[in-house]
């Protein structure tokens, strides 16, 4: 297949590691010039030092005002990636409105804030990919907030798609099952939890970062041109039972 994004500059959010990182360090190997966005830290410095060329890092809150006048500033963007996202994992009894607020204002509110300001920038052609999760199209048990937030991303993925289409711009999401990253490295590390994920993944093992990138690689790339308000789940089969 044809991924070829020489001249193409992409901004992915939450770039710093995991999945982030991995989109990254794909979307550059495509010949794309890539904008982590990311809070200051030693794995954005990491990830800043690991290329040489075509990476423009922009460090602090992807929630805040100063990344949209950054993104209003920009001649062009034409791929955004919104990977930033969190989880706090509780029975729904114990979710405070703290926790509430947390994930609704990440998850979904900034994905929109980003979204909107890059839609100024954004040429036709333009590529969108939200990161949203398996629990975007499923329940699961402690995580009502979450997959409240996943599906409402896939809901904007839709409507998204549906709006931008006469503007050429095409507006996906990519929805992985449970993947080995910092955030989720302590709840794999539960045996009994470890083996429940197991069990529901009929190919029987967790995804990996690249396995991720790999997909939002084909949606960004030439090959998915004709690709629009889908969601494409890299769950080993979790959700087909």
């Amino acid at each position: 297949m044809n991924q070829d994004l020489s001249g193409k500059r992409a901004v992915v959010t939450g770039a710093s590691r995991g999945i982030g990182r991995a989109i990254c360090e794909s979307l550059h190997d495509a010949g794309a010039e890539i904008i982590p966005v990311a809070r200051a830290s030693e794995a954005m410095d990491d990830l800043a030092a690991s290329f040489s060329e075509r990476c423009t890092p922009w460090t602090g809150d992807a929630g805040s005002d100063a990344l949209l006048d950054f993104i209003a500033s920009q001649e062009r963007i034409d791929i955004l990636v919104n990977n930033v996202g969190t989880n706090i994992p509780k029975p729904m009894t114990d979710v405070t409105d703290e926790d509430l607020d947390r994930m609704l204002d990440l998850n979904v509110r900034t994905t929109y804030r980003v979204s909107r300001a890059t839609l100024g920038v954004m040429p036709s052609g333009g590529r969108i990919v939200h990161i949203s999760s398996q629990m975007g199209h499923v329940g699961s048990p402690k995580r009502t907030v979450y997959c409240m937030t996943k599906h409402a991303i896939e809901g904007l993925t839709k409507a998204m798609a549906v709006e931008l289409a006469e503007k050429g711009i095409r507006v996906n999401s990519v929805a992985p099952t449970f993947v080995e990253t910092p955030m989720t490295k302590p709840m794999l590390a539960d045996p009994e939890f470890s083996a429940f994920v197991k069990r529901m993944i009929p190919l029987g093992t967790v995804a990996s970062t690249e396995d991720i990138a790999e997909a939002v690689l084909y949606l960004c790339g030439p090959a998915g041109k004709m690709i629009t308000g889908h969601s494409l789940v890299v769950d080993g089969g979790w959700t087909a039972q």
